[in-house]
C-alpha cells in the first residue's frame, strides 16, 4: 500500500505549523514580510520580523472619547466626563506624545486650558512653549500663572523629554527665536533671561569648563539656537538702547563663527546676513537728513578723534557693513558731508575734472599763505571742504610723479659712481619725507589697527621703505665715493652689489609703485571703480593659488634637478658636418630647473630643454667615433616636463581663471554695492586729511598746532566733558562726552524707527498672507459647521452607542 494513502494503517499525519493569529495582511507589509507564490501568501523567516523595541504609548477607549471632545471643544462634556471619573489619567498621550492640554493650545480654546489646568495632577510639560510657538499670549498667560503656582522656578527653564524641542530650549530662547514682540516683553518683565554665549574659540575658564564636560554637537547646537535668540530683531529691541550697534558686533561675531565652526558655516552666515539685513532696514526707515544725522553721529563702540564726522558710518566699514554703507541714505549723507558747499563740482564735466587738479596748483600757495596768516579765512575754509582736499593733494602728487620720472630717465651713459646729481634729489625726499608725514598723521587719528586694515596702507608702507632704502643707499654711495675715490670708473667695472646700483633698483620699484598708487583714484568713477575692486580681489586668487603652484614647482624641481647634472657642459659634435650640440643648463642644477619650471608656466622654455647630449667618444679604430644617447633619462626628463606643462598649464592655470572669472561675476552682479563701500572708503579717508598737501603740510599751521596743544592742556588739566586718551589701537584722541541734546534725542528716534519697521513688517507680511487667511478664515468657518453638526454623534457616543468604532475620531494625531 501506498504510505502516503490514508487507509493505511501505518499512516502517520503530517505534522501542521502554526497558523498566524492575523486574520487580514496588511496592505503595507504585503511585499515587506509576506512572498507571493501559487499557494497564496507564505510568511517569512522569523528573523525578518518587526521585533517590539519600539513601544509607544496607545490611547484606550476611553481616553479617545475624552481627545474627542477636548477637540471638539465641548467644555461641558469635559467637565461631566472628569466629574464622573475622578481616576481618569488626564495625562494620557497619544502615540506622538500629544496630550489634551496639547489639543486645546492649538485650538486656542482658553476655556478649555483652564478647565484642564485646574484639575490637581494636571502636567504642562511642554505646552507653554507650544503657546510661545502659536503666539497665544494669553493663553501663555494661564500655562505660566499655573506653572508659577506650582513651582516658581519651572517657568524658566525648557522641559525635559519634549518631542518638539530640545531641553536647553526656555521660553525666552523660543520666543526670540519666532520673534514675538509681545510675549518677549511679557516674559522679560517677568524675570527671564538669556545668556549672550561665547565666541566659539572663548578661551575663558568656563568655555574650557564646558568643552571638557559637554559633548561637541550639544555644544555647538545650543550656541547656534541662543545666537537664534539673541540675534532676532524683536529680541534686540527688547535687550539694548542702541540696536545698530548691535547688529554690528552680532554680525561680525557670527561672521567669525562660521570661520572657527565650518560645519555650521552656512547657518551662522544666513544669520549674519539677516542681522545686517535689519540695521539695514532700520536707516531705510529714517524719513529727513535730521534724523539720519543723529544717527550716524553715534560714537558708542568707536574712539575716534573729531576729525570724523560721522562715526556710526567709520564703525560700518570696519565691520564691513557693505549694505549699510551702501544705504542710499547713508550716501546721500556721506555725499553731502563730501562736497559742502561746492556741490557745483559734482555736475562737471569730465574734462573739466582732469584739469581742474592743473589749475588748483596756482592755488597751493595762495591756500598756503592764507592758512599761516589767517586760518579762519573763508577760502581757507572753503578748500578744507573734503573734495577740494582731495583736488589739492592730487595735484601735489601729481606734481610728485613728474619729479621722479625726470629723475629715473636721466642719462644714464653720462651717470657716475655715487648719487645722482641732478638736483631733483632733495625735492624728492622732501616730498617722500611729507608723505610718511602725512600717513603718519592719519595713524595716530585712525588707530594703527584701523590704518593698517586698508590694504593700500600697506601698499603705501613698502613704498616709503623702498624710498628710504634709496636715499640711504645715496649716502652709503657718497660715503663710499668720499673714501675709495673711482667716482670716473666706467660702469661695466663696477661691481654687482655697488651701492650705486642698488639705490637704482629700488628707486625703480618705488617709481613704479608711485605711478600704480594712482589707481587708487580710479574708486570715484563708477565704470573704473569695479574694475579697480576686481583688480584687488583677483590678487588675492592669485596668492591662493601661488601656493600651489610653488608646491608643484619645488616637487618637480626637487625630482628632475640632478637627472641632467652628469651632462653639465658635455658638447656633441658632428666630424662630418661639423655640427656642434651642446648641453642645455635647463635642470643641471636646482636653481636651473626652478627656473626652467616657472618660465615654463607661461611657456617660454625651450622645447630642447629635456634633451640629453652626450660628448663625442673614440671608436675602437682610428677616425672612428661613438655618438652615444641615454634615452631613458631623456624619456623620465621629458615625460616630467610634460606632467609638469599638463598639470600647470592645462589644469591649475584654467582653475585660476574660472576663479577670477567667478571673483569678477560676483563684483559685477553686486556692483552697487562695491562701488559705494570703496567710494565711501575714499572719501573717509580724504576727510582726515589736511587742508595742505604735501609736502606743505610739512608747515606747522595754527590749526595743526592748536589741535596738539589742545590735546596735551586735555591730558594735564582733564576739563569736564573731555578726557584725553592714548591706546595702542587708536593713539591720541580727545574723549569728549556726546552732546545732550543727541544723547536726549538717539533713543526717541530709535523708537520711532523700530516702530516703522515693525509696521512696515506687519504690512509687508499682511500682503503676503492675505489669501493664505481668507482659506484659514474659510476653514474654520467648516470646522464650526462640522462640529455642530457632530455634536449630537458625540453625545450618543458617551451615552455608550457602539456604532462607530474606536479610533475613527481625532484622538491619535494632533489636529
Amino acid at each position: 500500500m501506498n504510505p502516503d494513502d490514508p487507509a493505511n494503517p501505518n499512516y502517520t499525519q503530517p505534522a501542521t505549523l502554526p497558523v498566524p493569529q492575523q486574520s487580514q495582511l496588511p496592505s503595507y507589509l504585503s511585499f515587506g514580510h509576506y512572498s507571493i507564490n501559487t499557494k497564496g501568501y507564505r510568511k517569512i523567516d522569523d528573523e525578518l520580523q518587526p521585533r517590539g523595541s519600539i513601544i509607544l504609548p496607545q490611547l484606550q477607549q476611553s481616553e479617545r472619547k475624552f481627545f474627542e471632545m477636548v477637540a471638539c471643544n465641548d467644555i461641558a462634556a469635559v467637565r461631566d466626563f472628569l466629574q464622573e471619573n475622578p481616576h481618569f489619567n488626564i495625562n494620557c498621550v497619544n502615540f506622538q506624545g500629544v496630550s489634551a492640554l496639547h489639543i486645546a493650545v492649538q485650538n486656542v480654546s482658553e476655556n478649555m486650558v483652564e478647565l484642564l489646568i485646574s484639575q490637581p495632577d494636571i502636567e504642562i510639560g511642554d505646552c507653554v512653549l507650544h503657546a510661545i510657538r502659536d503666539n497665544q499670549i494669553k493663553i501663555l498667560k494661564i500655562l505660566l500663572n499655573k506653572l508659577h503656582q506650582t513651582a516658581p522656578g519651572f517657568e524658566f527653564v525648557g522641559v525635559t523629554n519634549s518631542s518638539d524641542f530640545p531641553e536647553y530650549v526656555t521660553p525666552l530662547i523660543l520666543a526670540a527665536q519666532c520673534g514675538h514682540f509681545e510675549i518677549i516683553e511679557l516674559l522679560i518683565e517677568r524675570g527671564h533671561k538669556i545668556v549672550k554665549p561665547h565666541p566659539p574659540d572663548c578661551q575663558c575658564h568656563e568655555c574650557r569648563a564646558q568643552y571638557l564636560a559637554d559633548d561637541l554637537l550639544h555644544g555647538e547646537t545650543l550656541r547656534l539656537n541662543l545666537y537664534r535668540a539673541v540675534s532676532n530683531p524683536s529680541y534686540i529691541c527688547h535687550s539694548t538702547y542702541d540696536p545698530i550697534l548691535t547688529a554690528f558686533q552680532l554680525s561680525k561675531e557670527l561672521m567669525d563663527s562660521a570661520y572657527v565652526v565650518p560645519q555650521l558655516k552656512t547657518a551662522y552666515q544666513e544669520l549674519a546676513n539677516e542681522i545686517s539685513q535689519f540695521a539695514v532696514d532700520l536707516i531705510g526707515c529714517c524719513r529727513s537728513t535730521e534724523e539720519m544725522d543723529l544717527v550716524l553721529k553715534q560714537v558708542d563702540g568707536l574712539y575716534v578723534s573729531p576729525h570724523f564726522l560721522y562715526p556710526r558710518l567709520l564703525l560700518a566699514i570696519d565691520y564691513k557693513q557693505k549694505h549699510f554703507v551702501a544705504h542710499p541714505n547713508s550716501r546721500q549723507m556721506i555725499d553731502t558731508a563730501w562736497h559742502r558747499e561746492f556741490r557745483e563740482w559734482k555736475y562737471k564735466s569730465i574734462l573739466i575734472k582732469a584739469l581742474y587738479p592743473f589749475f588748483r596748483l596756482l592755488m597751493i600757495p595762495v591756500i598756503a599763505i592764507l592758512c599761516l596768516v589767517m586760518p579762519h579765512h573763508h577760502l581757507v575754509t572753503f578748500y578744507s571742504i573734503p573734495v577740494n582736499k582731495m583736488l589739492s593733494h592730487m595735484a601735489a602728487y601729481f606734481i610728485f610723479l613728474v619729479i621722479i620720472f625726470l629723475e629715473s630717465n636721466i642719462d644714464k651713459k653720462e651717470a657716475k659712481r655715487g648719487p645722482p646729481n641732478s638736483g631733483l634729489e632733495p625735492v624728492i625726499i622732501i616730498f617722500v619725507i611729507s608723505r610718511i608725514w602725512s600717513s603718519f598723521r592719519l595713524c595716530m587719528i585712525r588707530g594703527p589697527a584701523r590704518h593698517f586694515k586698508k590694504l593700500w596702507n600697506w601698499y603705501d608702507l613698502v613704498n616709503y621703505i623702498l624710498y628710504l632704502l634709496t636715499f640711504s643707499f645715496w649716502v652709503f654711495a657718497a660715503i663710499d665715493v668720499r673714501d675709495n675715490g673711482q667716482v670716473d670708473l666706467e660702469r661695466k667695472y663696477w661691481h654687482h652689489l655697488d651701492y650705486t646700483l642698488i639705490a637704482e633698483g629700488t628707486f625703480a620699484i618705488a617709481v613704479v609703485m608711485s605711478f600704480f598708487r594712482t589707481m587708487n583714484l580710479m574708486r570715484l568713477n563708477y565704470m573704473l571703480g569695479p574694475l579697480q575692486i576686481c583688480l584687488g580681489k583677483m590678487s588675492a586668487d592669485i596668492a591662493r593659488y601661488l601656493t600651489m603652484f610653488a608646491l608643484i614647482i619645488i616637487a618637480f624641481t626637487c625630482g628632475t634637478c640632478r637627472l641632467y647634472h652628469y651632462y653639465e657642459g658635455m658638447v656633441q659634435i658632428d666630424k662630418e658636418t661639423g655640427v656642434k650640440k651642446s648641453q642645455e643648463d635647463s635642470f643641471v642644477s636646482f636653481a636651473a630647473a626652478l627656473k626652467t619650471y616657472f618660465w615654463a608656466i607661461f611657456c617660454m622654455s625651450g622645447l630642447s630643454s629635456g634633451d640629453v647630449i652626450i660628448e663625442t667618444l673614440p671608436g675602437e679604430q682610428e677616425n672612428t667615433y661613438i655618438y652615444n644617447t641615454h634615452e631613458f633619462t631623456e624619456a623620465v626628463g621629458y615625460i616630467a616636463f610634460a606632467l609638469f606643462e599638463v598639470i600647470i598649464v592645462i589644469v591649475l592655470l584654467n582653475m585660476l581663471i574660472a576663479t577670477m572669472s567667478n571673483t569678477y561675476q560676483r563684483v559685477i552682479d553686486n556692483v552697487d554695492i562695491e562701488y559705494a563701500f570703496g567710494k565711501t572708503e575714499f572719501y573717509m579717508e580724504y576727510m582726515a586729511q589736511t587742508c595742505l598737501p604735501p609736502p606743505l603740510n610739512l608747515i606747522p599751521t595754527a590749526r595743526g598746532l592748536g589741535s596738539i596743544f589742545e590735546w596735551l592742556h586735555v591730558l594735564t588739566k582733564t576739563p569736564p566733558q573731555k578726557k584725553a586718551r592714548f591706546t595702542l589701537t587708536n593713539c591720541c584722541f580727545i574723549e569728549t562726552e556726546m552732546d545732550e541734546q543727541l544723547t536726549k534725542d538717539f533713543p526717541i528716534l530709535m523708537t520711532q524707527l523700530i516702530q516703522r519697521y515693525f509696521r512696515e513688517k506687519d504690512v509687508s507680511s499682511d500682503k503676503i498672507s492675505t489669501d493664505v487667511d481668507v482659506v484659514k478664515q474659510d476653514l474654520n468657518e467648516i470646522r464650526s459647521i462640522l462640529r455642530e453638526s457632530l455634536q449630537p454623534v458625540i453625545v450618543v457616543d458617551l451615552a455608550g452607542d457602539d456604532e462607530n468604532p474606536p479610533g475613527q475620531g481625532i484622538p491619535d494625531r494632533m489636529p
